[in-house]
């Protein structure tokens, strides 16, 4: 089966498009001071409006303001929240939408310890950044240091068309998450990059089946 797949960091309307006619799962909008990705609610509400049926948008917080995140979550609708900060389970819980944590893996040495702790949690991505930063750099870890999981997880950190299908056949995630990797410059998708990856998943896909 193949793995879920979000495109985060979204900043236009046809990249948006462009990831759903692809196969994309979903799109992830950023509402982190700190990205270079960062959207206004204005234009975050136009490319969710822009969305075919079926692909889910996600909006992206860090260590916010509980109350920015409830009006965001109010005038957005989006599918499912994402935190990647230092939130716990019932600061995350408290806006009654599914949610996925983010998890630093260059400083986590235990991860289903991790996910232990935030039991409400729809799921992870596994990031490489360190904790305290922000995702969205394109840093890797070794992926072959992951334990069998047994809920839902994105991997996502460092992955570019050329390294996927490894990442999968190593990882076997439940769900990929790639910004950078299929970037021109931050926020700006390309599209030959966004075809290669979806192209490299369909192959190694295919090929474990």
């Amino acid at each position: 089966m193949r793995p879920r797949v979000k495109i985060c960091g979204i900043t236009r309307i046809e990249d948006a498009a462009l990831a759903a006619t692809l196969g994309a799962d979903a799109i992830g909008l950023i509402f982190t001071p700190r990205s270079p990705r960062c959207l206004t609610l204005a234009q975050a509400m136009t490319i969710r409006a822009s969305l075919p049926p079926m692909v889910s948008s996600v909006a992206l917080f860090m260590d916010a303001d509980a109350e920015q995140v409830r009006g965001i979550a109010a005038a957005l609708q989006p599918d499912q929240l994402q935190f990647h900060g230092g939130e716990c389970d019932d600061w995350c819980a408290q806006f009654g939408r599914p949610y996925l944590k983010a998890l630093p893996m260059q400083d986590c040495n235990d991860v289903a310890g991790r996910m232990a702790d935030f039991p409400r949690a729809a799921g992870f991505v596994l990031d490489g950044h360190v904790a305290g930063q922000a995702g969205g750099q394109g840093r890797s870890f070794d992926w072959s240091t992951l334990p069998r999981m047994h809920r839902p997880w994105l991997l996502a950190g460092g992955l570019t068309p050329a390294n996927v299908a490894q990442a999968l056949r190593v990882a076997r995630p439940w769900g990929i998450d790639v910004s950078s990797g299929v970037e021109s410059s931050p926020g700006i998708k390309d599209a030959l990059k966004l075809q290669h990856f979806f192209r490299e998943i369909h192959r190694e896909t295919a090929a474990q089946n």
